[in-house]
């Protein structure tokens, strides 16, 4: 069953997570896209994209939604025709959303890798992190942190906005599986709940206003 896991946040927010196991033929069997859609999923020349792209409408449909139902804004944030909130993310053979009628979200999923080492210093100040001596432990948490500030970034979605210089994040454990976060932008300020997990090398993040 690809559908991996479904996480109930709350009475109306609810994460959809996909693993893609699937041919692209085999996931576009049962999906109708809108011809924008179609033009978008043609445009992309990796298969894995396409895939992903797909397993998202699967992921809709779980949640009860068709692709019709969904339409981005002039920043390219994603948003249902209903009212209701959505945020996607695709990281290699995982997909997620998440959907609410209550708060603004988004989410992310990124893969562990030691490539966060090198750019940690462009999305948040890597002189706190020098007590971290484990590599692995330092890329765990530097991916989470990570994480974090993308799905913020969904929420907001205004040009811009820094990850290093708008965006804070709450320090917290690697044991822990919540934490809070805070954008300061333009003299405006607000702040998040975010939860984490991790599960096959790969870091989810989904994050809501207060």
């Amino acid at each position: 069953m690809p559908l991996y896991n479904t996480l109930t946040v709350g009475p109306s927010t609810t994460v959809y997570l996909w693993k893609i196991e699937e041919t692209e033929a085999a996931l576009a069997k049962d999906v109708t896209l809108t011809e924008h859609c179609q033009q978008r999923m043609h445009g992309m020349k990796s298969e894995m994209h396409r895939r992903g792209f797909l397993s998202i409408r699967h992921l809709m449909a779980e949640a009860g939604y068709v692709d019709a139902d969904l339409y981005y804004d002039d920043h390219g944030k994603p948003h249902l025709k209903d009212g209701k909130r959505i945020s996607i993310t695709h990281s290699n053979h995982f997909t997620g959303i998440i959907v609410s009628d209550m708060y603004e979200v988004g989410i992310d999923i990124e893969k562990q890798r030691d490539k966060i080492l090198r750019i940690a210093h462009k999305f948040t100040p890597i002189s706190e992190y020098r007590t971290i001596a484990n590599t692995e432990a330092l890329i765990r948490k530097l991916t989470i942190v990570w994480g974090c500030k993308e799905a913020l970034y969904k929420i907001y979605a205004e040009p811009g906005l820094s990850f290093l210089h708008h965006i804070s994040i709450t320090d917290f454990s690697l044991t822990d599986t919540r934490t809070r976060g805070e954008i300061l932008y333009k003299g405006q300020r607000s702040e998040y709940v975010i939860s984490f997990m991790e599960f096959e090398e790969f870091t989810l993040v989904y994050a809501h206003n207060t």
